[in-house]
């Protein structure tokens, strides 16, 4: 008789195990075990699709410790692969298995605790992330927030990075598809026009962009509707590729840019845009946002805070539990972010003496959106390593097919909340209708 934790045993035991469930899954994927050997996960399959496991460690790494970040690990380090498609593709493959549930309580409990044993001392070698975020990452007490730091660390990976998957406006936020067939530069173009009309700018209205990304909104505001724009942000990549675009389109009398904490900015503006960026600051600190925004804007000035919410919860508690997949965000991708029902933003936004004036759900248009960038991404992985590393490359992958996944079942959402300031009381000048906003131009 064989060692129980020796090689050929842990290779019998999970043939075993997979064989027991190709039935119950029945999907068109299959595993590639360390020694080379396919298994089927399903009775019809035609080899497309392959997860391909690096070692008897990827099983005793999961056994130990079964959580989705253990699987995200293994995935970022090369433990664990998938070929045949990109992630949204394999997960479409995979969410086959969820009408099988009760198929799956079927299988012996007892034959699982029996083949897992060979796999309880297997490790696998250099499977821990280095590229996460080492300090305060969920940024809740304000004093221990270094909002440049969380912004640098997603943002200044850099600007060819993102030109892999952004399009052509470099746009990193939900594009607006008139129709589900266009392109994604079409539809980031149409957002940019989207946000210009609910803002109402007419020529000379002065703009503040909090979070100016790669300067795309800036420059079609000044271009299109004559406004004087001016952008913030924390990140040195932005900020330097915003300059070069300014100057390469010729707007240095009407557009600008600065390094800028919005804490710290000053000036008069008759509309300002927040767009994907009050999640990066936290909830605790949403009334200290809207009132600054509030103390930039003229009487009668709109502010469009465009951002990713989630959904309303029973309780505080509920709210402020982190689940696994935000804690992985918050420690590989987004560090300081949280999200918040819409509800609450609106909330804030009238107590720092706005008044609601339109709400607008876009979650259907991120599906489309982060879809496009994790498929552009993945047919670009081979620069995207070159730039950036495997690991890095891999987080970013799974991140983004993962928010393609969210807001197409609608766990998580996206709001564009329209809001002018009420310094005095009387009618907001807003039109009466929102026909302007759809009227050819």
């Amino acid at each position: 008789m064989g060692h129980p934790f020796s090689a050929a045993a842990q290779l019998t035991s999970i043939r075993r195990v997979l064989d027991e469930l190709r039935e119950p899954l029945d999907m068109n994927v299959s595993v590639q075990l360390w020694d080379g050997s396919v298994i089927p996960l399903g009775n019809n399959v035609d080899g497309k699709y392959l997860i391909q496991f690096s070692g008897p460690g990827v099983i005793g790494s999961l056994l130990r410790r079964p959580s989705l970040e253990t699987l995200v690990r293994l995935y970022a380090t090369g433990h664990v692969s998938f070929e045949g498609g990109d992630l949204i593709e394999i997960s479409s493959a995979l969410r086959a298995s969820r009408s099988n549930r009760e198929r799956l309580k079927k299988i012996s409990k007892w034959m699982l605790a029996k083949a897992a044993l060979p796999f309880l001392f297997a490790r696998t070698k250099d499977s821990e992330v280095s590229k996460d975020f080492r300090d305060d990452m969920v940024g809740r007490v304000e004093k221990r927030r270094n909002n440049k730091d969380y912004v640098q660390f997603h943002y200044d990976v850099s600007n060819e990075f993102y030109e892999l998957f952004l399009g052509e406006e470099m746009v990193y936020t939900c594009a607006y598809f008139k129709d589900p067939n266009n392109s994604l530069d079409q539809a980031q173009r149409d957002k940019l026009d989207m946000i210009c009309r609910k803002l109402r700018l007419v020529p000379g209205d002065r703009l503040l962009d909090i979070g100016c990304g790669w300067g795309a909104l800036l420059c079609h505001a000044a271009q299109h509707y004559g406004a004087i724009a001016h952008g913030i942000t924390l990140s040195q990549e932005q900020h330097d590729y915003t300059v070069a675009k300014i100057k390469r389109l010729g707007l240095e009398d009407r557009v600008s840019v600065q390094i800028c904490d919005y804490a710290d900015h000053v000036g008069t503006y008759d509309k300002v845009c927040s767009v994907g960026m009050s999640e990066h600051i936290g909830v605790a600190n949403y009334p200290r946002y809207f009132k600054k925004i509030n103390s930039l804007l003229r009487d009668r000035g709109l502010v469009l805070n465009h951002a990713i919410a989630r959904r309303a919860k029973v309780s505080r508690r509920s709210m402020q539990r982190i689940r696994p997949e935000r804690r992985l965000l918050l420690k590989y991708i987004f560090p300081g972010s949280e999200l918040t029902p819409v509800g609450m933003t609106t909330d804030f936004l009238e107590k720092t003496g706005f008044e609601i004036q339109d709400v607008e759900s876009w979650r259907e248009h991120y599906a489309l959106t982060t879809r496009m960038w994790c498929q552009r991404l993945s047919a670009n992985k081979e620069e995207a390593i070159r730039l950036v590393g495997v690991e890095r490359y891999r987080l970013w992958v799974a991140y983004l097919a993962g928010a393609a996944g969210g807001f197409e079942a609608g766990s998580i959402k996206l709001f564009q909340v329209l809001a002018s300031k009420h310094k005095a009381k009387g009618l907001s000048g807003m039109p009466p209708t929102r026909d302007d906003l759809y009227r050819a131009a």
